[in-house]
């Protein structure tokens, strides 16, 4: 079954791998970042989220920002040292490690995002479509969710409800777009070596088509 969701904010990172330490944000929501936050309003064991369609409703407008982040993370091998006995230090001090990077960023975005999902090996005898699909619905109804959905980073929350039907006007009705490479999801199939995959994303009248995950349009 196909839901749609209507999401919006005053700012938006989804950031390009090619460059991470100064983060410069893709031109539209990523499939695995509309996923994410589909996740953040329900998410169950039982089911899976499929993003099909991507609808830009508002102009893409990028503007400079600059954050304060820290420049190191935990030590995996002091973690490792204090758990078998030894000493080591398991915080990062923010006066010590702090540094203030640039980023581009989405301004004023404002999406629809199509999707459905599938039921997996983990649904219980009484879980079926119909169920899921209520359940979906009164939570967008309610503007509930298990945690505060946002757009690529904590720090750029976004506001979400049902969207109510009729035709969804875009940003872009008579212009056609190519974004260039874009990341897809993550491969979990192994939980050691977790894989990226890519596609060609193309705005299409203001709508990112997304292909299946097994069509010949995603490669690793």
């Amino acid at each position: 079954m196909s839901v749609k969701v209507e999401v919006q904010g005053p700012y938006a990172l989804f950031s390009r791998p090619e460059l991470k330490v100064e983060r410069y944000s893709y031109d539209v929501m990523t499939p695995s970042a509309a996923r994410g936050l589909l996740e953040a309003i329900y998410w169950h064991p039982g089911l899976r989220w499929i993003v099909d369609k991507i609808y830009v409703l508002s102009p893409i407008a990028f503007t400079g920002i600059r954050r304060n982040e820290v420049k190191s993370k935990i030590s995996a091998r002091n973690v490792s040292t204090v758990m078998n006995g030894g000493g080591g230090d398991l915080y990062i001090a923010t006066s010590d490690d702090i540094q203030q990077r640039a980023a581009t960023v989405l301004r004023d975005v404002h999406y629809v995002i199509e999707a459905h999902f599938e039921l997996t090996d983990r649904a219980a005898p009484g879980d079926n479509e119909g169920k899921f699909c209520d359940i979906m619905r009164r939570r967008l109804e309610k503007g509930q969710c298990f945690h505060q959905p946002c757009f690529g980073c904590r720090e750029f929350p976004a506001s979400f409800n049902k969207w109510e039907g009729g035709e969804i006007v875009t940003a872009y009705p008579d212009e056609d777009r190519e974004l260039g490479l874009m990341l897809y999801d993550i491969d979990y199939a192994d939980p050691e070596n977790l894989t990226p995959m890519f596609f060609r994303a193309k705005l299409e009248k203001g709508v990112l088509n997304v292909p299946a995950q097994d069509s010949r349009e995603v490669f690793r």
